[in-house]
């Protein structure tokens, strides 16, 4: 059994309190393949440096990838009590026990209040993430389910688009 703790939209609160280190990854993903064993051995070792270790996959938790603006992957993020910082270093074993027992993120410059995950724009940012993934699962409905060609899809997001801005518009 997995000592990772899955993270998604409803539970990623718990990253708030306490210490974790939390991966964004995608399991097509040849580099978060790599690391996937290193990731587990760090998990089974986080009883002892005192730490949560968690994950999450964005390609089932969009939302969840768009509240902490993942852009590559894997990406690996650093939080004590609600303040998150980037881990860039190296991906080892070795290299990620040293950042917490070392306590080497106290030098890391923390992400900016308004780019927190916990914060208004970042809320903000999720729900775009979210609508973008629900546009998608009609698109895929309306071309793959029901067999409407492509363009015809596109071309009934720009009607909706158009007739969204009327109404809003008036």
């Amino acid at each position: 059994r997995s000592s990772v703790r899955v993270l998604c939209g409803s539970n990623w609160s718990l990253v708030l309190q306490g210490q974790w280190m939390l991966e964004f990854y995608a399991p097509w993903c040849p580099a978060c393949q790599q690391i996937e064993a290193t990731w587990e051995s760090f998990a089974k070792d986080s009883e002892r440096l005192g730490i949560t270790v968690g994950k999450v996959d964005v390609t089932q938790e969009p939302g969840l990838s768009g509240r902490f603006f993942v852009t590559t992957l894997p990406t690996i993020y650093h939080a004590n009590d609600g303040v998150f910082r980037r881990y860039r270093g190296s991906r080892t074993l070795e290299d990620l026990q040293g950042y917490i027992l070392e306590r080497k993120w106290e030098a890391v410059e923390p992400v900016a209040g308004w780019k927190s995950p916990s914060s208004i724009m970042m809320h903000g940012m999720a729900g775009l993430f979210h609508f973008s993934g629900w546009i998608r699962q009609i698109h895929n409905y309306l071309t793959g389910t029901l067999g409407v060609h492509v363009w015809v899809s596109y071309a009934i997001f720009i009607l909706a688009t158009l007739l969204i801005g009327l109404f809003l518009g008036l």
